[in-house]
């Protein structure tokens, strides 16, 4: 917290704050706030998972032939991979059942 307590509630620790904000709505004190601007740098996380140097350049020449990144091909095809999988043992036992 900025200099050991907060702006609105005076609050010196955390839980003091939410005790603050539990008792208090902000629209009783909106007229103490201040307009902030920030920027949020959103990123998605990744795993990495070793690939076969073989396999690593046909799935670039592949992906450049699509014109696409080869992590996008692999993001793509995996997503296809599970979806068939997801979907694969409702068809058979709903074909079964015909």
């Amino acid at each position: 917290m900025n200099r050991g307590k907060s702006s609105i509630s005076k609050a010196g620790t955390y839980e003091e704050m939410g005790k603050f904000w539990d008792a208090h709505d902000l629209s009783d004190t909106w007229d103490k706030t201040e307009e902030v601007k920030f920027d949020v740098d959103i990123k998605s996380e990744r795993t990495y998972y070793a690939i076969d140097n073989i396999l690593s350049e046909r799935l670039h020449s592949i992906a450049k032939e699509r014109g696409v990144s080869a992590d996008t091909l692999v993001n793509l095809w995996i997503q296809e991979k599970l979806q068939e999988k997801k979907l694969g043992p409702k068809h058979s036992s709903s074909a079964a059942k015909h």
